[in-house]
């Protein structure tokens, strides 16, 4: 057999819909995202949006490095800080190991970069293994190829994590959120729910114990300590301040939460490389930010005597939870979000209204921009269908 017939013969095999193409799609997928080749993602990859999908999520895993290095630093932080307070000098699992070539000192940098990775790394590993045989699972029974679009839910459904996590939990929200929020209704670009928010919706409504409390954010067992957003619910500012929490600590995220979204500083270090690339809506953006400071502002001018969040400022809005996570990473999905221009203000203006709302009305759910991006996810197709049928009602009259 001449080489001219072997590759004629094993051809087949590697182009779409081959069955080595199915097999080998996560290695692709990875592949792809490191270097540059000469092909992108075959078909569709959006409905409605025409953009390259490899340049898209390839630049949101990028911009996403500052909350990695945060959400590694700050979380070790916090727990060599809780391990000083209770007098703990070891860990006693398989992390202590690790540290002890390192110490536990909370003012050692590079003892908190490495006991932060001991907790984000296995949650990352887990996101992307489970997340990862979905993809491939269901690329196989479609025949289509797995694309970066997985690279990009894996990173930030990690990001949204609390450290202390059970894996089994990372497991499953994961699964839900591929399969459920996306893989059911055909796959990247279909879906009309951002897969990572659904997600971790799903763990919060399912083990609110695992994902909710004051027990959660710290990762050391018998320490509690909480966000100040969750000071702020019950107290006001002055809980906030009793705590000795500054707004710029908050700003900066030297504060217990989430792995990747205490650092407001960090969020607008990835939104202002997303802006710059065109990759991320100024107008979602702005929408969700001039949508919470309206609301807060409101809610001040109102005032009550029995809610203290009535009297949270926007400043402390934009830096406590994940609301500059959410607004940066979450709102500017290009799958889930609005596509016209005046619709994805509308869009961003109702995120950031119902955040606030959520937050200050509803005293059980103190934190709100989760449960408001998946609900604006569900109004942005007909937010973007008024807006449609308007502008074509204009244009008949100016053309009648």
């Amino acid at each position: 057999m001449s080489a001219r017939d072997f590759l004629d013969k094993i051809e087949p095999h590697f182009t779409k819909g081959g069955k080595l193409e199915k097999y080998f799609g996560l290695y692709e997928m990875v592949d792809t995202f490191i270097y540059t080749p000469a092909d992108v993602t075959r078909g569709t990859t959006h409905v409605r949006d025409g953009n390259d999908l490899k340049r898209t999520m390839t630049f949101v895993v990028i911009a996403t490095f500052f909350c990695v290095l945060m959400a590694m630093y700050n979380t070790g932080y916090q727990a060599n800080h809780a391990m000083e307070v209770m007098g703990m000098k070891e860990i006693p699992n398989w992390r202590g190991i690790f540290m002890s070539m390192f110490g536990y000192n909370a003012m050692n940098p590079l003892s908190n970069f490495v006991h932060g990775a001991l907790y984000f790394f296995p949650i990352y590993i887990v996101t992307l293994a489970v997340g990862g045989v979905w993809e491939v699972l269901f690329a196989m029974v479609r025949g289509h190829e797995v694309n970066e679009g997985f690279l990009v839910s894996s990173m930030l459904y990690t990001l949204i994590m609390p450290p202390d996590m059970p894996l089994w939990q990372v497991a499953l929200g994961i699964s839900f959120g591929i399969v459920i929020g996306k893989e059911v209704f055909g796959g990247t670009g279909k879906n009309f729910l951002n897969p990572a928010l659904t997600g971790r919706a799903f763990l919060y409504f399912a083990y609110p114990a695992a994902i909710t409390g004051d027990s959660v954010w710290v990762a050391v067992d018998g320490f509690t300590a909480a966000t100040p957003l969750a000071l702020a619910a019950n107290g006001g500012l002055e809980a906030v301040y009793a705590a000795n929490y500054s707004w710029m600590q908050s700003f900066l995220g030297f504060a217990p939460g989430c792995l990747g979204e205490t650092s407001t500083l960090a969020c607008l270090i990835g939104g202002a490389f997303l802006l710059y690339t065109r990759i991320a809506s100024y107008r979602i953006m702005s929408g969700v930010f001039l949508g919470m400071v309206a609301t807060s502002v409101l809610f001040n001018v109102i005032g009550s005597d029995t809610d203290p969040m009535f009297s949270i400022p926007w400043y402390w809005h934009l830096t406590m939870g994940g609301f500059a996570f959410g607004m940066v990473y979450m709102a500017t999905d290009p799958v889930s979000g609005a596509m016209t221009n005046t619709g994805r203000w509308i869009y961003g203006a109702l995120i950031g209204i119902m955040t606030v709302l959520i937050r200050v009305v509803n005293p059980a759910f103190p934190e709100g921009i989760m449960l408001a991006i998946l609900f604006s996810n569900m109004f942005a197709p007909t937010i973007d269908y008024f807006v449609i049928q308007a502008n074509i009602r204009r244009r008949m009259k100016r053309h009648a």
